[in-house]
Order: structure tokens, then C-alpha cells, then sequence
């Protein structure tokens, strides 16, 4: 059974045997994200963080788009504002656009990113911010940035490179060019392809799969894997040393260990 937890008005929220998933929900628009959607997916993926219940997130889009990226409606009011103001608007909406990409990339729990149509621009950033991602066959991928003259501004500059390599990254987002899934797949920009009708199954089961770990252990292996490219190999030892040492005194480290003597002992 699903249960709808938590409504808002472009940010559905459905909870599923422990997974969470996140649909973003302006489907007229292909899901095109405006600064309500914004602060509303803030508060879901914030709410998520908090929530034992929830053991990892699915994010996908309503209707026929994942998400096609900034709302144009957007672009024209900052077109309009007085040019004293642009940059210190732009500056504050960047700000709320790097706190929705970092709910999503710093939450604890594993996110996969089910791609159900087009993916573009921040929309594909947003896909990009989570740990996996399971696109529909049919779906199309573009870093389409540069042709509204724009930098890639909500994070793909720093999670593409990582999925496919600089050189790639770099041809990707200064041609903006449409990515279908098979090539995607093939260049590990996606992990997985599913029919369209199995896309949130599959994910779901997915999901159950990569959260069968303690909560602790998950959410400690996470924020060290996260950091692994920034990192020397002594700082990852040394986060390990950490980590491991609180994993030592949870209740289901403690539990797995007095199961696995008292088999042993048969």
C-alpha cells in the first residue's frame, strides 16, 4: 500500500515499505521548477532527513517529464528587474537553488533519481544530485545550459565529471546536445533502463534493496563514499576509523553479531 504522508501544491509525497518518493508535480510544464516547487521540495527532502520511518528516497516527476528544468516565467521576471538588482537577485536565487540540490545529494538516505521523460537542464542536475538513476526507455537527457547563455548552476558541473569523466562532461555541456538512454547507459551517465510502466517497481525494489543496512551504517558509508574524490587516501582511513567505531555500539551491529555466535554454536 502507498500512504500519501505529506501534501503541497507541486511537491507530492508518497511512503511505501520504508522508501519515500518525492514527485515533483507540475506536469502542464513538464515539471519545470519554480521557486515554490523549489522551497517545497526543500521542505520534503528536509522532513525525509528526520523521518525513521523513511530508509531511502525515489525522485521522479508527474506525467510525461521528469523535469525540464527552470521555469521560463522565472527567467522573464529577472529579465524585468531594475539592473541594480539582477545580480544580488541572482545571487539569492542561486542560493536557494544550491540548498534544493544539496537536500538532495546530503540526505543520509540512498536517493535514486527515476527519470520518467525529459531531464533537462536543473532538472537533469537534480538527477545527477542523487546516488543512482533509473531512467524510462524514451527518455532524453540535455544539458541544455549554454543555450540560454547560462553555466551549469545546480551542480552538474561537479556531478557529471564524476559519472563520466571530464573530457565528456565538458562535451556534454558545451554542446548541449540531447542524450537518449542507451547512450546514456553505455557512458554511465544512468545506472539502469526500465520500461516505462516498470520504472517507480523497479525503483521501488531497487531501493529496498540498497537499504537493507542498518540506518547508521548506510547513512556513515554514504557521507565518507561522498567525499572519496576530494579526499587523500589517510583522510578516508581516518573517516572509516570513525565511522566504524560508531557502528561498534549500535543495537544492530549488536544484534547481528549475537545472532550470527548463537548459529554458530548451533
Amino acid at each position: 500500500m502507498t500512504i500519501n504522508v505529506r501534501a503541497h501544491e507541486f511537491v507530492a509525497l508518497s511512503h511505501k515499505n520504508g522508501i519515500a518518493t518525492v514527485t515533483l508535480n507540475r506536469p502542464d510544464v513538464r515539471n519545470a521548477i519554480n521557486d515554490q516547487m523549489r522551497a517545497e521540495l526543500i521542505e520534503a527532502f528536509e522532513h525525509l532527513a528526520t523521518d525513521k520511518s523513511v530508509r531511502a528516497v525515489i525522485l521522479t516527476g508527474a506525467g510525461k517529464g521528469f523535469c525540464s528544468g527552470g521555469d521560463v516565467s522565472g527567467m522573464r521576471a529577472r529579465l524585468d528587474a531594475a539592473p541594480g538588482e539582477v545580480a544580488f537577485n541572482g545571487w539569492t536565487r542561486q542560493r536557494s537553488t544550491h540548498k534544493g540540490v544539496a537536500v538532495i545529494h546530503g540526505i543520509t538516505k540512498p536517493v535514486i533519481a527515476a527519470v520518467n521523460g525529459a531531464a533537462f537542464g536543473l532538472g537533469l542536475d537534480m538527477a545527477l544530485a542523487c546516488d543512482f538513476i533509473i531512467a524510462s526507455e524514451g527518455a532524453k537527457m540535455s544539458m541544455s545550459f549554454i543555450k540560454r547563455g547560462l553555466v551549469s548552476d545546480g551542480g552538474g558541473m561537479y556531478f557529471l565529471p564524476r559519472r563520466v569523466g571530464l573530457s565528456r562532461a565538458k562535451e556534454l555541456i558545451l554542446t548541449a546536445r540531447v542524450v537518449e538512454t542507451a547512450e546514456a547507459l553505455q557512458i554511465g551517465m544512468i545506472d539502469r533502463v526500465a520500461a516505462p510502466e516498470k520504472l517507480l517497481e523497479e525503483a521501488q525494489t531497487w531501493a529496498e534493496q540498497l537499504s537493507i543496512g542498518s540506518p547508521a551504517a548506510v547513512a556513515l558509508t554514504k557521507s565518507i563514499l561522498d567525499k572519496t574524490f576530494e579526499s587523500s587516501d589517510e583522510t578516508i582511513f581516518a573517516l572509516g576509523r570513525e565511522a566504524q567505531a560508531i557502528c561498534y555500539t549500535t543495537a544492530e551491529h549488536r544484534a547481528s553479531v549475537e545472532a550470527f555466535l548463537d548459529k554458530a554454536k548451533g
